[in-house]
């Protein structure tokens, strides 16, 4: 029997394809034949997935699994598809954060929702990396639907941080770490007002450290520079790091003090666990995914008041006893992730529908 998987795009470092290549591993060593099989890919990955042109027709006792998290022409060449259909949900957001300041993106967002929509009377099988995606599913009206946590490498995370990073970064200042796109569900605005009331009420020795991409949203990105710039925040006092290696993340991990989440909209969020990992305290917007994810872990607030966050990080930076309490919740949280047995709960599922 073969199990195979469709991923629109198959990416280096993304989360959807290490995902699909890790699950193509398993299913291997259980003795299916198994293929991933995209649209499109990085050049250099060419022996790790297969074009969908070469997709050889499926027989009616095979599976297919679809990685859904945008719209694409995989779509409706799955719904035709004779084998059993399953679909991974990795998320869509909502085009309301898009519809100022990227129309295409906000299109493609509105298609994505249409096309997950399309697909519900077709699959067998409903699976979601959240329980925040999940419920997603189960509005929409899918049937049999499971969570199939995210897939995290907890092995890449025991490589060596930059030492060179990490001293460049760890100084008298308080640094306040973000990591994930620049994009409008994020909130970075808010970010940066709660570093310039930390700067001008509380201590001027504060640095708000952003990694990751800043290309996505090229005038949300401008306009949250323009906005650090109007609040005379200094280029010390806050970096756009941008997409960096991941020894170098890794070391401004070690080296921040606390991680603040202000997204209004998540589907699992795994720097949240990632902080867990370097031990890390964290602070993050009770929204979305985020309490799923966080657990007992962290400080969840319903309120981003850039005064009150200010004065809440500047107690988590300076209070030896919270820290510490807040790192062993996220220590067992951690062991609750590590315990996850998803790929036998992948092939329990499999196998009964």
């Amino acid at each position: 029997m073969r199990i195979d998987q469709l991923v629109p795009a198959f990416h280096r470092g993304d989360a959807i394809g290490d995902e699909a290549f890790e699950l193509r591993g398993f299913l291997r060593g259980r003795g299916y034949d198994s293929e991933i099989y995209c649209l499109s890919r990085d050049r250099g990955l060419e022996g790790q997935a297969r074009l969908f042109g070469k997709f050889p027709m499926p027989g009616s006792a095979d599976i297919t699994i679809l990685h859904f998290a945008l719209p694409s022409l995989l779509t409706q060449a799955f719904i035709k598809l004779p084998s059993k259909k399953a679909i991974i949900y990795h998320n869509i957001t909502p085009d309301e954060f898009f519809k100022d300041l990227n129309p295409e993106m906000a299109r493609l967002s509105r298609l994505g929702r249409i096309e997950l929509e399309s697909l519900q009377p077709h699959v067998g099988l409903s699976l979601a990396d959240s329980e925040f995606n999940r419920l997603e599913l189960v509005e929409l009206g899918f049937r049999n639907t499971r969570v199939f946590p995210l897939f995290i490498d907890f092995a890449k995370y025991e490589k060596p941080a930059s030492r060179f990073v990490y001293d460049l970064f760890r100084d008298e200042r308080v640094n306040v770490l973000f990591v994930g796109r620049v994009a409008p569900n994020k909130r970075i605005e808010n970010l940066i007002k709660v570093v310039f009331y930390y700067k001008k009420y509380i201590s001027p020795l504060v640095r708000l450290i952003i990694v990751g991409k800043t290309d996505t949203f090229p005038a949300y990105y401008r306009s949250v520079v323009r906005m650090a710039d109007e609040f005379y925040l200094k280029p010390e006092e806050i970096q756009f790091i941008g997409h960096v290696p991941d020894e170098e993340m890794f070391a401004l991990y070690r080296a921040s003090d606390v991680f603040l989440s202000l997204s209004e909209h998540e589907g699992f969020c795994l720097p949240l666990v990632e902080s867990m990992i370097f031990e890390l305290p964290v602070v993050a917007l009770d929204s979305t995914a985020v309490p799923i994810t966080l657990g007992e872990a962290g400080i969840q607030i319903k309120d981003s008041r850039p005064d009150y966050v200010a004065e809440l990080i500047d107690i988590i930076a300076h209070n030896e006893r919270l820290k510490a309490k807040l790192i062993k919740s996220g220590q067992g949280e951690l062991k609750k992730f590590k315990a996850l047995r998803r790929e036998e709960l992948l092939l329990r599922e499999l196998s009964q529908f």
